[in-house]
């Protein structure tokens, strides 16, 4: 007997697949709002939300089923064995935060904070942010900060202010 392999249509199978994504998210996953230095633009610095995924280069496979399930993201493959799918963008991490939040458990503050942010990001596209709204999302940074586990290098609310020209 020869079986074959078809796609889960079932009903409910979408919900089921974003589960699994919001567990992995919670187990080897991070929510990111970065300030990156721009060149470019009057402004020299932009925020950048992620959504990141980690495993094993050697069992990336789920990786690209996340990729495919969510419609969007990039794999790349680290030097220390370990592979990414990242995905950046205000509206489409918003997008995606807010279809996985009735499922995550332990990443569920970092979730919401960074879907304030990438509102506030998104409605601001064409006009400058405010000095309240940048104000605003300077603490929301840290608030994602705090609940990290790992932060390479946490910034302090002055070091954030400062990056963004709110400093006197």
């Amino acid at each position: 007997m020869r079986t074959r392999k078809t796609q889960d249509n079932t009903v409910g199978s979408r919900s089921k697949h974003l589960a699994y994504i919001a567990g992995f998210l919670d187990g080897d996953g991070s929510l990111m709002l970065q300030i990156k230095k721009r060149n470019d633009g009057a402004l020299k610095r932009r925020f950048m939300p992620t959504i990141c995924f980690y495993q094993d280069t050697r069992h990336e496979k789920p990786l690209s089923w996340v990729r495919e399930v969510l419609g969007i993201g990039y794999l790349s493959r680290r030097n220390d064995g370990m592979t990414e799918l990242r995905i950046n963008g205000y509206a489409q991490v918003r997008d995606i935060l807010k279809a996985l939040l009735p499922y995550i458990r332990f990443k569920k503050l970092q979730a919401i904070v960074l879907c304030d942010a990438c509102e506030i990001l998104s409605n601001a596209k064409r006009r400058r942010l405010t000095d309240k709204q940048l104000i605003t999302l300077a603490n929301l940074i840290l608030v994602i900060q705090e609940e990290n586990y790992v932060t390479k290098k946490k910034r302090s609310k002055s070091e954030l202010l400062e990056m963004l020209g709110l400093t006197p």
